[in-house]
């Protein structure tokens, strides 16, 4: 079992480049404390996905990265598998995370990655669709499902990995109003440390109680989200508005 940190993400220093030599994370710096939910906003090409993809090893920049008290700056293959158990990365389009035939095969793959036994995964495939409202799904084909279907279960593919931080890339994206407001319920209901990429300011304002603005591959602003959503000037300046 990973060991309880204070904080379950910690960020110094953190600068990435693509081959291209496009500079996309700048000196980044960042702590999140276990039981945050916090919201990572900024115009399109602001670096939030490049961000995000450190938080389990995907791409690998300069400067050190520790999430859930794991050091994956130069990680191994065994802190790879750790880390990825307990960090939930849900992508912006849920048809890149379901692939297997049926409900169940996608929630199971996770817990069958980590080696647990089979009577342990089917344990958790019940509990994680239980936790997203989807009992009864385990049979259906996740690609016939509505967009709002998928994405929870995406979101269960990884609660049923048991992890500490969830990592939401655009959660809200191409649902309509009542599959969204069903979504910030679900994920108000969630006991993990949530990072919330988005550009759903509304999202910001019901979920997140701190807000990091992020323009440039830079943090250029990182408090209270009543305030930040209160600042007109600093929205405008980076391509935001008040929801």
């Amino acid at each position: 079992m990973v060991q309880k940190t204070t904080q379950e993400i910690l960020i110094e220093n953190l600068s990435f480049s693509y081959p291209d030599g496009q500079a996309a994370l700048r000196e980044v710096s960042l702590q999140v404390a276990a039981g945050e939910r916090v919201a990572l906003v900024g115009p399109n090409g602001a670096g939030k996905s490049t961000l995000m993809l450190h938080l389990n090893g995907i791409l690998q920049g300069d400067g050190q990265v520790r999430v859930a008290g794991l050091d994956i700056s130069q990680p191994s293959d065994g802190v790879l598998r750790r880390v990825r158990a307990a960090v939930g990365l849900v992508f912006q389009n849920p048809d890149d995370q379901l692939f297997s035939p049926t409900v169940f095969d996608d929630v199971a793959f996770g817990p069958l990655y980590m080696e647990l036994p089979l009577e342990e995964a089917h344990r958790r495939v019940e509990r994680a669709l239980a936790w997203v409202g989807m009992e009864g799904y385990a049979r259906r084909v996740s690609h016939h499902l509505s967009t709002g279907e998928k994405k929870r279960i995406a979101i269960a593919t990884v609660l049923a990995m048991d992890p500490r931080l969830l990592v939401l890339d655009e959660p809200t994206a191409g649902l309509d109003p009542r599959a969204r407001r069903s979504l910030i319920e679900l994920l108000n209901t969630l006991p993990q440390t949530l990072l919330v990429s988005t550009h759903d300011m509304r999202l910001v304002q019901d979920l997140c109680p701190r807000t990091v603005i992020l323009d440039k591959g830079e943090v250029v602003a990182d408090g209270p989200t009543e305030e930040i959503l209160n600042d007109e000037v600093l929205l405008h300046a980076h391509g935001l508005e008040r929801p």
